[in-house]
């Protein structure tokens, strides 16, 4: 059977490119964006360039002054604390769910996997089957909602991996050990445990994160990583 095929309209396809380069750390909060700018430098129509940077205003990626010019949000502490122990809340439920019936998604696996191969490559590239660990986990309970409600926080929480890789604060061997400790909690049925895994996980992002934002991290940020 011939699968699917479906072609991106230039908006899309414009707005994809920006999405890549905000998460690969190649526009920042010093990088001013403008209809003119993206138009000249795309070689398209100045209201393609309008709403493709209207898209990333909608999934927060881009924030819009009145004066037109858009920015990727400069996160601080508070920022990335509401949106890790968010984050944490909801993935806590899910691993408590996926735990009582023992469920460990094979794409979850299969993205640690990729990480684990990742120790000698760039920090950054980490992110992206990070992202897709994390919710291969949501997607596994089978709620189209709790997916969705994760999928509101999926830019704001790859800013965050941006900045955690790019400044190296956690190494890319303790991402895939956590990880996999757990999926190994969850398929031993032991919802506590993967909890407390997670919750030390991102705890442990989230305030070294803070730190290196100039905030006051908490205890969280001198967790051991394992090895």
């Amino acid at each position: 059977m011939v699968g699917r095929v479906e072609a991106l309209s230039i908006v899309d396809a414009l707005a994809l490119e920006l999405r890549r380069r905000v998460f690969a750390g190649e526009l920042t909060h010093e990088d001013a964006l403008t209809e003119a700018e993206v138009s000249r430098a795309y070689e398209v129509a100045r209201p393609t360039a309008k709403a493709a940077i209207e898209k990333l205003v909608g999934e927060g990626l881009l924030q819009r002054s009145a004066h037109k010019t858009a920015r990727v949000p400069q996160l601080g502490p508070d920022d990335v604390r509401d949106i890790y122990r968010t984050r944490a809340h909801l993935e806590s439920v899910v691993l408590r769910a996926l735990a009582e019936t023992r469920a460990v998604p094979p794409a979850a696996s299969a993205a640690n996997a990729e990480i684990s191969a990742m120790t000698e490559a760039d920090p950054l590239t980490v992110v992206e089957p990070d992202m897709r660990f994390h919710t291969a986990l949501v997607d596994a309970l089978g709620s189209p909602r709790t997916s969705r409600m994760f999928g509101s926080l999926v830019s704001e929480v790859r800013l965050c991996m941006v900045q955690v890789q790019g400044k190296q604060l956690l190494t890319t061997t303790s991402i895939a050990a956590e990880h996999q400790q757990i999926l190994d909690a969850v398929l031993a049925g032991d919802g506590d445990a993967a909890v407390e895994v997670i919750t030390r996980h991102l705890g442990r992002a989230r305030e070294r994160l803070v730190a290196a934002l100039g905030g006051s991290p908490g205890p969280e940020a001198t967790l051991p990583e394992p090895a």
